[in-house]
Protein backbone atom coordinates (compact mmCIF):
# COMPACT_ATOMS: atom_id res chain seq x y z
CA UNK A 1 0.00 0.00 0.00
CA UNK A 2 1.35 3.35 -1.13
CA UNK A 3 1.83 5.84 1.43
CA UNK A 4 -0.24 8.88 1.36
CA UNK A 5 1.49 12.23 0.44
CA UNK A 6 1.27 14.90 3.14
CA UNK A 7 -0.93 17.66 2.44
CA UNK A 8 1.86 20.13 2.84
CA UNK A 9 3.66 18.63 -0.11
CA UNK A 10 0.68 18.71 -2.06
CA UNK A 11 -0.14 22.54 -1.21
CA UNK A 12 3.77 23.08 -2.08
CA UNK A 13 3.07 21.42 -5.35
CA UNK A 14 -0.09 23.29 -6.42
CA UNK A 15 1.75 26.72 -5.79
CA UNK A 16 4.37 25.58 -7.70
CA UNK A 17 2.16 24.60 -10.86
CA UNK A 18 0.47 28.38 -10.27
CA UNK A 19 3.67 29.81 -10.42
CA UNK A 20 4.61 27.90 -13.33
CA UNK A 21 1.14 28.43 -14.95
CA UNK A 22 1.25 32.29 -14.17
CA UNK A 23 4.75 32.65 -16.09
CA UNK A 24 3.95 30.73 -18.52
CA UNK A 25 0.49 33.09 -18.91
CA UNK A 26 3.16 36.33 -18.71
CA UNK A 27 5.35 35.09 -21.22
CA UNK A 28 2.41 34.63 -23.78
CA UNK A 29 0.69 38.47 -22.74
CA UNK A 30 1.22 40.85 -25.71
CA UNK A 31 3.03 43.65 -24.57
CA UNK A 32 0.37 46.96 -23.71
CA UNK A 33 2.02 49.48 -26.10
CA UNK A 34 -1.03 52.18 -25.19
CA UNK A 35 0.42 55.67 -24.72
CA UNK A 36 1.60 58.44 -26.30
CA UNK A 37 4.73 58.71 -27.70
CA UNK A 38 7.68 61.24 -29.30
CA UNK A 39 10.56 59.94 -31.77
CA UNK A 40 13.32 58.92 -30.14
CA UNK A 41 16.01 60.56 -29.73
CA UNK A 42 14.53 64.16 -29.99
CA UNK A 43 15.61 66.16 -32.61
CA UNK A 44 16.50 69.23 -30.46
CA UNK A 45 17.53 66.86 -27.67
CA UNK A 46 21.50 67.87 -26.15
CA UNK A 47 21.41 64.25 -24.44
CA UNK A 48 23.13 62.18 -27.28
CA UNK A 49 20.80 58.96 -27.69
CA UNK A 50 22.17 55.30 -26.08
CA UNK A 51 23.28 53.69 -29.07
CA UNK A 52 21.65 50.75 -27.76
CA UNK A 53 17.81 51.77 -27.89
CA UNK A 54 18.34 54.73 -31.19
CA UNK A 55 16.92 53.44 -34.50
CA UNK A 56 20.21 52.47 -37.31
CA UNK A 57 20.84 55.31 -39.64
CA UNK A 58 18.34 54.64 -43.12
CA UNK A 59 20.12 54.95 -46.15
CA UNK A 60 18.69 55.56 -49.68
CA UNK A 61 16.46 53.29 -51.45
CA UNK A 62 17.96 50.91 -54.54
CA UNK A 63 15.44 51.79 -56.95
CA UNK A 64 15.04 50.43 -60.47
CA UNK A 65 15.27 52.08 -63.61
CA UNK A 66 14.03 54.80 -65.07
CA UNK A 67 12.64 55.62 -62.04
CA UNK A 68 16.68 55.52 -60.01
CA UNK A 69 17.64 58.07 -62.18
CA UNK A 70 14.85 60.40 -61.74
CA UNK A 71 14.79 60.18 -58.36
CA UNK A 72 18.43 60.65 -58.12
CA UNK A 73 17.95 64.27 -59.88
CA UNK A 74 15.09 65.28 -57.34
CA UNK A 75 17.24 65.33 -54.97
CA UNK A 76 19.99 67.10 -56.62
CA UNK A 77 17.00 70.06 -56.88
CA UNK A 78 16.21 69.77 -53.43
CA UNK A 79 19.76 70.17 -51.99
CA UNK A 80 19.92 72.72 -54.29
CA UNK A 81 16.77 74.26 -53.23
CA UNK A 82 17.60 73.69 -49.72
CA UNK A 83 21.19 75.69 -50.29
CA UNK A 84 19.74 78.81 -51.49
CA UNK A 85 16.75 78.58 -48.85
CA UNK A 86 14.37 77.95 -51.05
CA UNK A 87 13.11 74.49 -50.24
CA UNK A 88 11.11 72.67 -52.87
CA UNK A 89 7.54 72.01 -52.38
CA UNK A 90 5.95 69.24 -49.77
CA UNK A 91 2.73 67.65 -48.89
CA UNK A 92 2.79 69.57 -45.78
CA UNK A 93 2.55 72.57 -47.20
CA UNK A 94 -0.16 72.12 -49.28
CA UNK A 95 -2.46 70.67 -46.29
CA UNK A 96 -2.19 66.87 -48.21
CA UNK A 97 -1.79 64.25 -45.12
CA UNK A 98 1.18 62.41 -44.74
CA UNK A 99 -0.40 59.11 -44.77
CA UNK A 100 1.54 55.84 -44.07
CA UNK A 101 4.12 55.44 -42.95
CA UNK A 102 5.00 59.32 -43.01
CA UNK A 103 2.58 59.98 -40.38
CA UNK A 104 4.77 57.25 -38.32
CA UNK A 105 7.65 59.18 -38.45
CA UNK A 106 6.74 62.79 -37.94
CA UNK A 107 8.66 65.08 -35.35
CA UNK A 108 5.33 65.78 -33.68
CA UNK A 109 4.17 63.26 -30.98
CA UNK A 110 1.64 60.19 -31.56
CA UNK A 111 -0.86 58.60 -29.34
CA UNK A 112 -1.18 54.48 -29.82
CA UNK A 113 -4.68 52.60 -28.14
CA UNK A 114 -4.35 49.36 -28.32
CA UNK A 115 -7.40 46.80 -28.21
CA UNK A 116 -7.48 43.27 -27.99
CA UNK A 117 -9.41 43.94 -32.14
CA UNK A 118 -7.56 46.87 -32.95
CA UNK A 119 -4.08 49.43 -32.84
CA UNK A 120 -5.51 52.87 -33.30
CA UNK A 121 -2.75 55.81 -34.01
CA UNK A 122 -3.36 59.01 -34.26
CA UNK A 123 -0.68 61.80 -34.70
CA UNK A 124 -0.50 65.40 -33.70
CA UNK A 125 0.85 66.60 -37.02
CA UNK A 126 -2.59 66.86 -39.12
CA UNK A 127 -4.32 65.17 -36.78
CA UNK A 128 -4.14 62.15 -39.05
CA UNK A 129 -5.59 58.99 -37.63
CA UNK A 130 -4.43 55.14 -38.60
CA UNK A 131 -6.04 52.00 -37.56
CA UNK A 132 -4.36 48.62 -37.66
CA UNK A 133 -7.02 45.28 -37.68
CA UNK A 134 -5.67 42.58 -35.45
CA UNK A 135 -6.33 38.86 -36.38
CA UNK A 136 -7.70 39.42 -39.74
CA UNK A 137 -6.79 38.57 -43.04
CA UNK A 138 -6.56 41.00 -45.12
CA UNK A 139 -8.71 41.56 -48.32
CA UNK A 140 -7.00 41.05 -51.83
CA UNK A 141 -5.25 44.22 -53.43
CA UNK A 142 -7.64 44.66 -56.21
CA UNK A 143 -10.28 44.95 -53.14
CA UNK A 144 -8.82 47.90 -51.14
CA UNK A 145 -9.75 51.33 -52.30
CA UNK A 146 -6.43 52.89 -52.82
CA UNK A 147 -5.64 55.57 -49.59
CA UNK A 148 -3.61 57.69 -47.45
CA UNK A 149 -3.33 54.95 -44.69
CA UNK A 150 -3.96 52.04 -47.22
CA UNK A 151 -5.35 48.71 -45.33
CA UNK A 152 -3.35 47.50 -42.48
CA UNK A 153 -3.78 43.84 -41.19
CA UNK A 154 -1.34 42.75 -37.85
CA UNK A 155 -0.82 39.98 -35.53
CA UNK A 156 1.39 39.60 -32.03
CA UNK A 157 3.75 37.33 -32.23
CA UNK A 158 5.03 36.65 -28.55
CA UNK A 159 6.27 39.93 -27.90
CA UNK A 160 6.29 41.63 -31.63
CA UNK A 161 3.88 43.11 -33.59
CA UNK A 162 3.69 42.81 -37.32
CA UNK A 163 1.51 44.46 -39.55
CA UNK A 164 0.95 44.14 -43.04
CA UNK A 165 -0.35 47.47 -45.14
CA UNK A 166 -1.52 47.58 -48.56
CA UNK A 167 -3.53 50.16 -50.96
CA UNK A 168 -1.26 53.58 -50.08
CA UNK A 169 -2.20 55.46 -53.24
CA UNK A 170 0.70 56.19 -55.66
CA UNK A 171 0.90 60.07 -54.88
CA UNK A 172 1.29 59.29 -50.72
CA UNK A 173 5.18 58.95 -50.48
CA UNK A 174 7.95 58.98 -47.73
CA UNK A 175 10.35 60.67 -48.28
CA UNK A 176 9.35 61.23 -51.67
CA UNK A 177 10.47 57.69 -52.54
CA UNK A 178 8.29 56.64 -55.63
CA UNK A 179 6.26 53.39 -55.98
CA UNK A 180 3.70 51.31 -57.77
CA UNK A 181 0.07 50.12 -56.49
CA UNK A 182 1.70 46.81 -55.61
CA UNK A 183 4.00 48.16 -52.84
CA UNK A 184 3.32 46.47 -49.26
CA UNK A 185 4.19 47.57 -45.97
CA UNK A 186 5.69 45.51 -43.49
CA UNK A 187 6.20 46.68 -39.88
CA UNK A 188 7.41 45.28 -37.33
CA UNK A 189 6.82 47.16 -34.17
CA UNK A 190 8.54 45.96 -30.92
CA UNK A 191 9.54 47.27 -27.38
CA UNK A 192 13.23 47.38 -27.21
CA UNK A 193 12.64 48.87 -23.61
CA UNK A 194 9.71 49.31 -21.33
CA UNK A 195 9.78 52.65 -22.93
CA UNK A 196 11.48 53.02 -26.58
CA UNK A 197 9.65 51.59 -29.07
CA UNK A 198 10.47 50.64 -32.48
CA UNK A 199 8.77 49.95 -35.55
CA UNK A 200 10.86 49.12 -38.30
CA UNK A 201 9.34 49.44 -41.58
CA UNK A 202 10.47 47.33 -45.14
CA UNK A 203 8.98 48.61 -48.56
CA UNK A 204 8.27 46.01 -50.92
CA UNK A 205 7.28 47.17 -54.38
CA UNK A 206 8.39 45.01 -57.10
CA UNK A 207 8.37 47.16 -60.42
CA UNK A 208 9.83 49.92 -58.49
CA UNK A 209 12.47 48.95 -55.68
CA UNK A 210 15.53 46.49 -56.67
CA UNK A 211 14.81 45.39 -53.14
CA UNK A 212 12.98 45.43 -50.54
CA UNK A 213 14.30 49.43 -48.21
CA UNK A 214 13.84 49.69 -44.52
CA UNK A 215 13.75 52.19 -42.05
CA UNK A 216 13.27 52.32 -38.66
CA UNK A 217 11.17 54.86 -36.49
CA UNK A 218 11.84 54.97 -32.52
CA UNK A 219 9.91 56.39 -30.27
CA UNK A 220 10.02 57.20 -26.30
CA UNK A 221 7.33 56.97 -24.25
CA UNK A 222 5.59 60.11 -22.88
CA UNK A 223 3.70 59.26 -19.75
CA UNK A 224 2.33 62.77 -18.70
CA UNK A 225 2.09 64.03 -22.15
CA UNK A 226 -1.69 65.44 -23.62
CA UNK A 227 -2.13 65.97 -27.02
CA UNK A 228 -2.59 68.67 -28.93
CA UNK A 229 -4.13 69.79 -31.63
CA UNK A 230 -2.39 70.42 -34.92
CA UNK A 231 -4.53 70.92 -38.01
CA UNK A 232 -3.25 72.13 -41.25
CA UNK A 233 -4.78 75.49 -40.69
CA UNK A 234 -1.86 75.69 -38.18
CA UNK A 235 0.46 75.44 -40.49
CA UNK A 236 2.38 78.97 -41.78
CA UNK A 237 3.85 77.72 -44.93
CA UNK A 238 2.55 77.90 -48.49
CA UNK A 239 3.92 76.99 -52.10
CA UNK A 240 4.17 79.93 -54.30
CA UNK A 241 3.80 80.13 -57.97
CA UNK A 242 7.10 78.52 -58.85
CA UNK A 243 6.70 76.03 -56.13
CA UNK A 244 8.76 77.25 -53.60
CA UNK A 245 7.81 76.98 -49.87
CA UNK A 246 7.33 80.35 -48.08
CA UNK A 247 6.19 81.17 -44.57
CA UNK A 248 3.47 83.51 -44.16
CA UNK A 249 4.22 86.85 -42.55
CA UNK A 250 1.22 87.31 -41.22
CA UNK A 251 -1.96 85.42 -41.17
CA UNK A 252 -4.04 87.80 -43.89
CA UNK A 253 -1.15 87.95 -46.60
CA UNK A 254 1.22 84.94 -48.22
CA UNK A 255 3.56 87.79 -49.76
Amino acid sequence: MSKPIAPSRLLAGACLALIAATAAGAALAEPNITGRWARYPRPASQTPPDPKLAPPRAGEPELKEPYAAAFKELRRKQRESDEKGEPLANGGAECIPGGVPSMMGAIYPIEILQTPKQITVIAEAGSEVRRIYLDEKSPPLEDIPPGYYGASYGAWKGNELTVETLGVREDVRYRDIPHSSKLKIVEHFKLVSPDVLHDTVTFEDPDYLAKPYTVTFAYQRLPDYKMLEYVCENNRSYVDANGVTRMKLDPESKK
